[in-house]
């Protein structure tokens, strides 16, 4: 269960009385948990999601909250520690080890500090009896055997400290401004978990011992273990490992701090000269609940469903609006922070028309305060909310270990109920079906009834000397709209496809036993690949793919190309606008959405086998029935207009945008957003492009992946993609010529006031694609990660988190790009990226190390086996394939593959992809540097 938003009133409690009671909820009767003589506390469940790997999770109920003030960033600092030297693996043993092991650090192996809690996570194959027993001891080492080393902790500053250099910039300056109002001036607001410079800089070792001495202690600990074990052996090990931790003698007491709720309006105007937009929101807090009884529960369903009913309600409302004033408006209950949550009402505006933005979003929710929702809404948002549940329930032996973990750390630190989805869809089912039209506006009426509301304006400089007081947004807030009528459900009378097609017919029919697959060819030309699996009980994904795209248009009309897709997928489908048919879907799992690539036109999306048939209703309209819809069509333009005037105003647009121009080679296609791109972007055009597309399904090939027969599946492809239409067109995709440029170039934007540098290099050329140099390609940039990773944040102490990534690309022309990415102070940039270029040349000369070339083969192996269980990547694999023109059965050949990464195949590929002759170096700076 996720952690709950809202409240329950004592007058919907007596009301809940009648419905729910104060039952206790039942914990999940497959999870296994208890409390030691420590304090210290354990759950442990059996689940085979995915098969042969275990999660491990130390949960500890220790954040900044609980920082001294000579300690402000030092429970953060404290995690960091961890990584750096425990009992039995000193320094940076641990991350060596596990890296042997195949465990990523970063992607597997982490960790995160909040205010109120620290949580380590340790994803373990079990195929290895010694690894799994090593994981328990690193937990038990992280729960009270750190070393502190000064010296290690000397090291270590600087990467904190570059961590926090990381997230300055306009976002972070505006939260500190708004934070101590939103979090009412309590003890949060003074203990960011980033904490401050004077304290990370500076503090003594004996600062974090007395941190770590304090509060890393068994009552405030508990560990959570998730996967494919034998849970009785799984205890005992947990019990005698853990139970000889010890408490402090004397025990400091953990205050449970909690944001005050004394009433009163509070009001914050904050600008900055880099934020790119106008916004205004409002809090109305109220205390958080802790779901622990079925009244409880009842209470989450009624919020769960006010805030479906609000997100549906403000789109069918702004999809009517004409020339709206925002951007976007939102409005819900969400959390905010430990003992508090809120209905947050939030309007985005257009520049220069805040209240008018604020006057038409404001009338939605004054629409559904006075007149509240239809019957129709309500029942759609019921049927919606019961068909996530059921999907829930057939998952249940398929749900991912990590989702069980979650739920488990959410009950001890929270108190919230884990009863398992069984138990919540049985609650649901029995209870949902009498909830009212007045329930739900109680909901609401009771939170903006609320006499604790923030109003908090955050702006660009630029918009200060414009802005409203206080007393202006009051009388906004008081000005209700003339002639405000409820809101008028529209219903469709006809069904999606009031007319099947006539229905084509299977006349080639070939498999791949190897892979599973099915191959079909039906006569209107369309290419059908099958493949069945049981990852999954309800879910199927599919999609359609066909060359072409952007490619097959000139650069005056390659705007409205590249927009096509997303331009009419707005607009509904058939009979039914955006709105109608997304009623009609409530209930059913049939998402379809269509692109134009560079190269390929797409179609396709996920479904259930239920609602198989469905989904293939709408591909079919989708392709034969698009809609225009003229004020829709105007209001996106009308957004993304007011997106691309105030975009330059942030200095990472800039060098985002500043990278992909350099990088397309200054082409058209790569310059930044534009207006003038804008203009070319006519309705008429990209409907008429969107139809040329998607009017031949003769080229296409369509992959589907999940849980269906093939025998039954046939008919419904047989009409549905048979009855396409066909112009046995023969297209293929041409190549513009936009490739990375050629030789050396250094590229410096200089914007921004914090004193921080972004960095990005760029390695790139030309080579023969094939899986073999694929994976090298993929070797080498692990490789170089983990090299990098220790030069510049392990032995510099200058980055906190840089990373290497290569991509490739068989076509128009088969070429690869290494981008290595890092933040640093300024003045470093030059000896970081120096660093890193004589790492590669050590890969050139020497080629790599051979414990790193089997920590990437442990990894690789590591993260392909779960993999193989998942409909996406098969999904996205056989599209890829046949994109490429390539055999599917390339999959096979990965064992012998990796075989052949060695360490001189990787020398010599270093040789020839990561010489440096083609070498861009990009870096954002500050102003004045």
């Amino acid at each position: 269960m996720k952690r709950l938003i809202g409240i329950v009133t004592i007058a919907m409690a007596l009301f809940i009385g009648l419905g729910a009671s104060a039952q206790p909820i039942p914990l999940d009767r497959d999870v296994r948990t208890g409390r030691l003589a420590n304090g210290f506390t354990y759950y442990i469940r059996h689940n085979e999601e995915p098969r042969h790997r275990v999660e491990l999770y130390l949960v500890n109920k220790v954040g900044s909250v609980l920082e001294d003030d000579d300690q402000r960033g030092l429970a953060h600092f404290m995690e960091h520690m961890n990584f750096n030297g425990t009992k039995h693996f000193p320094r940076n043993e641990l991350v060596d080890y596990l890296q042997k092991a195949g465990v990523r650090f970063g992607a597997d192996l982490n960790a995160y500090t909040s205010f109120d809690e620290t949580v380590y996570q340790l994803p373990l194959p079990v195929d290895d009896s010694l690894l799994l027993r090593n994981g328990l001891q690193i937990m038990r080492d992280w729960a009270q055997e750190a070393l502190l080393d000064p010296v290690e902790i000397e090291k270590e500053r600087g990467v904190v400290l570059e961590e926090e250099r990381l997230g300055r910039g306009a976002g972070d300056r505006l939260a500190r401004k708004y934070f101590p109002v939103l979090l009412n001036h309590s003890r949060y607001s003074q203990r960011l978990p980033i904490g401050v410079d004077s304290v990370l800089k500076y503090f003594r070792p004996g600062v974090i011992r007395r941190f770590y001495h304090d509060w890393y202690r068994p009552d405030l600990q508990a560990l959570i273990v998730v996967g494919d074990v034998d849970v009785s052996s799984m205890e005992k090990m947990v019990r005698e490992r853990f139970g000889t931790l010890r408490n402090p003698v004397p025990e400091r007491p953990r205050v449970k701090y909690a944001i005050p709720l004394k009433g009163g309006a509070q009001f914050l105007v904050a600008t900055d000269k880099e934020n790119t937009s106008t916004s205004l929101d409002i809090y109305w807090k109220h205390p958080a609940p802790v779901v622990v009884t079925s009244a409880d529960y009842l209470g989450l369903l009624r919020r769960n469903l006010l805030n479906q009913l609000l997100q549906a309600r403000f789109a069918a409302e702004a999809y009517r609006q004409t020339d709206p004033a925002y951007a976007s408006v939102q409005g819900q209950i969400a959390g905010v922070l430990s003992n508090v949550d809120a209905f947050a009402f939030s309007v985005e505006a257009k520049k220069g028309r805040l209240e008018q933005a604020f006057g038409q979003g404001w009338s939605y929710l004054e629409k559904v305060r006075r007149f509240g929702f239809t019957q129709r809404e309500l029942d759609r948002a019921k049927q919606d909310y019961l068909r996530s549940m059921d999907r829930a329930v057939k998952e249940k032996d398929k749900t991912p270990s990590l989702q069980w973990v979650k739920e488990y750390q959410q009950l001890f630190l929270h108190g919230d109920a884990a009863p398992g989805i069984v138990w919540e869809a049985d609650f649901t089912r029995g209870h949902i079906g009498a909830i009212t039209l007045s329930d739900v506006a109680g909901v609401l009426r009771e939170y903006l009834s609320s006499a604790n509301r923030d109003v908090i304006l955050l702006a660009p400089d630029a918009e200060k000397a414009v802005l409203p007081d206080s007393s202006a947004v009051d009388r906004w807030m008081k000005v209700l709209a003339p002639g405000l009528k409820p809101w008028v459900d529209e219903e469709v009378g006809s069904s999606l496809l009031p007319v099947k097609p006539a229905p084509g017919m299977v006349i080639d029919r070939q498999t791949v036993s190897e892979l599973g697959l099915t191959l079909l060819r039906l006569d209107n030309g369309v290419t059908v690949v099958l493949k069945p699996t049981d990852f999954k009980n309800d879910e199927i994904f599919f999609q359609g793919t066909s060359p072409g795209g952007t490619s097959l248009y000139n650069d005056s009309d390659y705007d409205a190309a590249a927009d096509a897709a997303m331009l009419i997928g707005q607009f509904g489908a058939g009979s039914f606008d955006a709105v109608q048919l997304s009623n009609e879907l409530k209930g059913r799992v049939a998402q379809i959405n269509a692109l134009i690539s560079p190269r390929t036109q797409d179609i396709g999306g996920v479904t259930s086998p239920a609602d198989l048939e469905t989904a293939l209703q709408l591909l079919y309209l989708r392709f034969t029935q698009p809609r225009k819809d003229t004020l829709v069509y105007n209001n996106i333009i009308s957004r993304s207009r007011d997106a691309i005037t105030g975009r330059g105003a942030d200095p990472n647009n800039v060098f985002a945008d500043t990278m992909g121009y350099v990088l397309g080679g200054y082409a058209y296609r790569a310059s930044p957003p534009s207006l003038a791109h804008l203009q070319r972007v006519g309705l008429d055009k990209a409907y008429d492009i969107y139809r040329q597309r998607f009017a031949d399904a003769s080229g296409f090939t369509f992959v589907f992946v999940g849980s269906f027969a093939v025998d039954s599946i046939v008919p419904l492809l047989e009409r549905y993609l048979g009855g396409l239409p066909s112009l046995r067109r023969k297209e293929e995709a041409r190549d513009p010529g936009i490739h990375i440029p050629a030789g050396q170039l250094t590229k410096k934007v200089f914007m921004g006031s914090e004193n921080k540098a972004t960095v990005r290099l760029v390695i790139s050329g030309d080579y023969a694609y094939s899986p073999l140099a694929n994976l090298q390609l993929k070797a080498l940039s692990d490789i170089l990660q983990i090299k990098v990773l220790q030069h510049l944040r392990e032995e510099e102490g200058e980055v906190y988190s840089p990373s290497v990534r290569v991509s490739y690309n068989k076509y128009p022309r088969s070429r690869y790009a290494f981008v290595v990415a890092f933040g640093c102070a300024p003045a470093n940039a030059d000896g970081l990226i120096a660093g890193v270029q004589k790492e590669m040349a050590a890969l050139r000369e020497q080629g790599p190390q051979e414990e790193d070339v089997q920590k990437f083969r442990a990894a690789y192996t590591r993260e392909l086996e779960p993999l193989y269980r998942q409909n996406s990547f098969w999904f996205s694999y056989l599209l890829g394939q046949y994109q490429n023109g390539e055999d599917v059965r390339q999959v096979l050949e990965v064992p012998a593959n990796l075989a052949k990464i060695t360490v001189e195949s990787l020398r010599i590929a270093a040789q020839a992809w990561l010489k440096g002759d083609n070498f861009i170096r990009f870096e954002l700076l500050p102003e004045g540097k």
